[in-house]
């Protein structure tokens, strides 16, 4: 791993310069009076981790605890599969210690954003049991959406330590203990999840969401799954795909249905007005919301989805 002292570049170049205290005496004369001290800026030399999304990057940072700053290419509230890095992004990307991406064709700027940069990067899904888009446009290719099982980001927790270890051996009990104790958060979410869909009729078991983002979800308790488009992709929700989806839900009488958040529900509004199905909430996937907002971390991302989906599909909707 190499090391992250070129971040260190440059600093005290305006000192030596003399530039600080001229300007400080400036502003002092300016002002009549004298000139406040500067405070002094903690200078931060922990390595730097980068995530190409939100929900990684809080994965990490559990893990990271306190040895490492972890930041995310993506902002809060951004679609990730057809994301462009900016000039900014690259300019971070060069002063990374460690990149992180989830892999199964999530990103499909990666491997472009990573040409020419030194920096090594980790595909923290390595290791996961993959299950394979069904929809025909996709068909054959991996479904990206691993983290969306709480059991599969117990192994991603896992292969983040090791990466975290490597970079920075000083600290790797902490990594891994850290590990353990997130690993033991996401099994009491799925945990909580399998025993409250023990009372949902098998008919109604059915989970139909805008994009086919809970495959994995799906699959470890138990859910058949419908969707409308396989990965995010608006213009694949046509009319024929939207009649199937009604179809489904009035055969097999779905009680709800859901939308995510970083796209527009309208089409599965449509499935709405033509069935008996409500709404049952919206689910977040891509994205984490701000910290005053309902999804602030991977934990409450997947508590509210899997909340969201068992009540709604109990009829407990007010």
């Amino acid at each position: 791993m190499k090391t992250h002292s070129r971040r260190r570049r440059g600093q005290g170049l305006l000192l030596r310069l003399g530039i600080v205290p001229l300007m400080l005496l400036f502003l002092a004369g300016c002002s009549g009076g004298t000139a406040a001290e500067p405070q002094p800026v903690e200078p931060d030399d922990r390595p730097v981790v980068l995530t190409t999304f939100t929900v990684l990057a809080d994965i990490a940072q559990n893990v990271a605890g306190e040895h490492l700053r972890v930041e995310s290419v993506t902002r809060l509230g951004a679609e990730i599969h057809g994301y462009e890095p900016t000039p900014d992004d690259l300019r971070r990307a060069s002063r990374a210690d460690l990149i992180l991406d989830n892999g199964l064709n999530l990103e499909a700027w990666f491997a472009q954003f990573v040409a020419d940069n030194p920096a090594p990067h980790v595909t923290v899904s390595d290791g996961v049991e993959v299950i394979d888009i069904a929809d025909e446009e996709g068909s054959g290719k991996p479904n990206p959406h691993a983290w969306m099982s709480p059991l599969n980001v117990q192994k991603y927790a896992g292969r983040i330590a090791e990466a975290f270890s490597e970079l920075d051996p000083e600290h790797a009990s902490d990594y891994r203990a850290n590990a353990a104790q997130y690993q033991s958060k996401l099994q009491a979410v799925h945990d909580e999840l399998a025993a409250s869909l023990t009372q949902i009729p098998e008919s109604h078991r059915t989970l139909v969401t805008c994009e086919g983002a809970f495959s994995y979800l799906a699959r470890d308790v138990g859910l058949t799954e419908k969707y409308l488009w396989a990965v995010n992709a608006e213009s694949q929700a046509t009319p024929r795909k939207v009649a199937a989806a009604i179809d489904a839900v009035r055969e097999q009488q779905v009680p709800a249905v859901f939308c995510e958040s970083t796209v527009s529900d309208a089409a599965m509004q449509r499935v709405v007005e033509s069935t008996d199905a409500v709404y049952g909430g919206t689910l977040y996937v891509d994205s984490l919301s701000a910290a005053d907002g309902p999804v602030p971390t991977y934990l409450d991302l997947i508590t509210h989805d899997t909340r969201t989906i068992a009540r709604a599909l109990k009829g407990e909707l007010p």
